[in-house]
């Protein structure tokens, strides 16, 4: 089987549809945009290399570094800012931020899809620059510069050690495995994005405009609602509006006020029907009631991208996909969403979880771009990330050290080697989201 009958093959599998039969759904066609994106919806291609040998993994970090809870779909943009225990938190951390790849693996995956991330942010960045690519995100600037080849290998290198380092420093103190992300130098590359955070969560000075919940719905009316003259949000029929209220009712923590189907969504998870519900007071009295009300995500899951070849490294990763999905989440974060649950529901596993108010994502163009110096930008942002993901790669085991000596004893040795790894797997990215293309044109 050639390259292009496996890529056509593996988004088949995952998506029902073949990017070769001219039904091109959104997701590929968002893939077939730039190598990044391309990159954001083939997790399950980069298992599969893994699981052929296309894609060699050192021995010695597969099989001398414990299994642990993984976040599965690592890359840049799936970290970010959030309040702890979802929307009902005040405490607004930088962590990994998205668990529905997540599992029990191997924790060099996550290293290795990491870094090729900061590659393919560095190769996509300077190709906006040169206009190669498009993005609604960036504004053609004379001034801005793109991070550099070696300033991404650099990030590499940064982000190991930070995660090293962190594993060093819980096994000097154990307490240390409870500690979060969430403060910044004045001029570091995150610290705006934290502010904005900071701002938009209940209590903050712009949660009543900026918040994702203040977004979203409209308070004209007596009673709050979705806004559905956005066009992320569909109404529902009365049959579908009642069953969902019947269902999901027992899963919040307050009344479901108002329900609306979600449309689009990141790459990973364009394929998959998502609704949201707003749960707040019977009695809301108006704005000044805003805090007492959350969205709550109800979510179809699929299975955790590595389980195709990989189930069997643990019993845990039998669990149905919603379930495995929270049961990963509450083991990597210190305090998990306060709703965070699974439901059965038309034949689906379907996860139910908080939507954060001050939740604030990362683009590559926010961080491998920039005036000044976006390989700085670039390396601060990569070292945040090692320390965020040590952290939850060591919640895995809170009984002991042992995942965290035998990363120390060992991943120092073969740093060189993940990033061969990520520099191989970028190129082989560059090349399949050219074959991607070839394929949705060939009909």
């Amino acid at each position: 089987m050639n390259r292009a009958q496996t890529i056509d093959r593996e988004l088949h599998r995952i998506d029902g549809l073949r990017p070769s039969d001219g039904s091109h759904c959104e997701k590929h066609i968002k893939m077939a945009q730039n190598p990044f994106r391309f990159f954001r919806g083939s997790a399950s291609l980069f298992y599969h290399d893994i699981a052929t040998g296309a894609l060699s993994m050192p021995e010695e970090l597969i099989h001398r570094i414990p299994v642990t809870n993984v976040v599965g779909d690592c890359h840049l943009s799936n970290f970010g800012f959030m309040t702890e225990e979802g929307s009902h938190g005040d405490t607004v951390i930088f962590a990994p931020n998205d668990f529905d790849d997540a599992c029990a693996g191997h924790s060099v995956w996550d290293l290795v899809r990491f870094s090729t991330s900061l590659l393919l942010t560095q190769q996509y960045c300077d190709g906006l620059v040169k206009g190669h690519y498009d993005s609604a995100d960036f504004l053609a600037d004379p001034d801005i510069k793109a991070a550099t080849t070696t300033g991404a290998l650099k990030a590499i290198n940064g982000f190991l050690e930070s995660y090293l380092e962190q594993c060093v420093s819980i096994i000097e103190d154990k307490d240390m495995r409870d500690a979060v992300i969430f403060n910044f130098d004045k001029d570091h590359v995150l610290r705006k994005a934290r502010r904005k955070a900071k701002n938009r969560a209940a209590g903050g000075k712009h949660f009543h405009t900026k918040s994702a919940l203040a977004k979203s719905i409209d308070l004209s009316d007596l009673h709050p609602k979705f806004d559905l003259t956005q066009n992320k949000f569909k109404a529902l029929d009365e049959p579908l509006f009642n069953e969902i209220h019947e269902v999901f009712s027992p899963y919040v923590d307050d009344l479901i006020l108002d329900v609306t189907k979600r449309l689009g969504a990141g790459t990973g998870s364009v394929n998959m029907e998502r609704f949201y519900l707003l749960v707040g007071p019977q009695d809301f009295f108006g704005e000044e009631d805003l805090n007492l009300c959350h969205i709550v995500e109800v979510k179809q899951q699929r299975y955790a991208a590595p389980l195709m070849h990989f189930e069997a490294l643990s019993p845990m990763n039998r669990l149905n996909p919603a379930h495995l999905t929270v049961a990963c989440q509450k083991r990597m974060q210190r305090k998990a969403d306060l709703v965070l649950d699974e439901v059965e529901w038309k034949g689906h596993h379907w996860l139910v979880r908080s939507r954060h108010h001050a939740r604030v994502g990362i683009d590559p163009e926010d961080i491998g771009l920039g005036i000044e110096d976006p390989d700085k930008q670039l390396y601060e942002y990569a070292q945040t990330c090692g320390s965020a993901l040590a952290l939850a790669h060591a919640r895995g085991d809170r009984r002991s050290t042992r995942f965290e000596q035998a990363v120390v004893h060992t991943l120092p040795d073969y740093a060189g080697q993940v990033a061969e790894l990520a520099l191989m797997n970028m190129t082989r990215v560059l090349e399949d989201t050219l074959i991607l293309q070839e394929l949705m044109e060939a009909k």
